[in-house]
């Protein structure tokens, strides 16, 4: 008897506790009892193809259901490619840099500054393309950007980062005196971005000798490293 009534007070719903339709499945929360003060509320559609398991407790061999609403969510795979890749920051257009480096066509092999410390450091990119004027030499069958001319361009890195007032560099008297310990790791292509670092690592203001450091990338992998010596200059 003492059983027997225990059990219906165990599921018996009782006028100050009622479960919430929230906390199981559409099924069973049209069964269950609604508080009159709650039929205002506006109701949340539910769906059971989302409905997540909450794990039962340590007392109780029973689990709940959770209904949560039905949110479209834009997966990656669903991003056209052509938004997924955000451009490079522009830092110093090419107006700007041909205001500090005295190049012209066809020999000024930057495009953009993307990061820049004066007489510290400076990111610049190359946009290689096939009209550019030395692929057809370089090679007919098989463009390829020469070496030489990617050495050139991280010297003209280096030279936006030395023809500073804080260096001390001059305009008409600024020269790319030597270079060491270059390698060429890849081969650089039509249609690459050739993303390039150049580093000031020692300056002899009393000699104008400047010692800099570069990498070149593409696609985040080095292409073309080395040590760059340039020979600065006042007016």
């Amino acid at each position: 008897m003492e059983a027997t009534t225990m059990a219906r007070s165990l599921f018996s719903p009782s006028p100050s506790f009622q479960l919430s339709p929230s906390l199981c499945s559409p099924k069973l929360a049209a069964s269950l009892p609604i508080n009159p003060t709650r039929q205002a509320q506006k109701a949340t559609p539910l769906s059971v193809s989302n409905a997540r398991i909450i794990s039962p407790s340590m007392k109780s061999n029973r689990s709940l259901v959770k209904c949560t609403p039905s949110v479209a969510v834009e997966t990656e795979a669903e991003i056209p490619i052509e938004k997924k890749f955000a451009a490079y920051p522009t830092v110093m257009d090419i107006n700007q840099i041909r205001d500090i480096l005295p190049h012209r066509f066809p020999f000024l092999l930057v495009d953009r500054v993307i990061e820049y410390k004066p007489g510290e450091t400076a990111v610049a990119i190359k946009n290689v393309t096939i009209n550019d004027n030395f692929f057809p030499g370089h090679f007919p069958e098989r463009p390829i950007m020469p070496g030489v001319l990617m050495v050139e361009a991280m010297a003209q890195v280096g030279g936006i980062v030395m023809l500073q007032p804080e260096v001390g560099g001059s305009r008409e008297n600024f020269f790319f005196a030597g270079i060491d310990k270059v390698r060429f790791r890849k081969p650089v292509i039509a249609g690459d971005t050739l993303v390039m670092r150049m580093t000031l690592i020692k300056l002899q203001k009393r000699f104008g000798i400047a010692k800099m450091e570069g990498k070149a990338y593409v696609g985040g992998e080095v292409v073309c490293e080395g040590e760059f010596l340039m020979a600065t200059g006042s007016e």
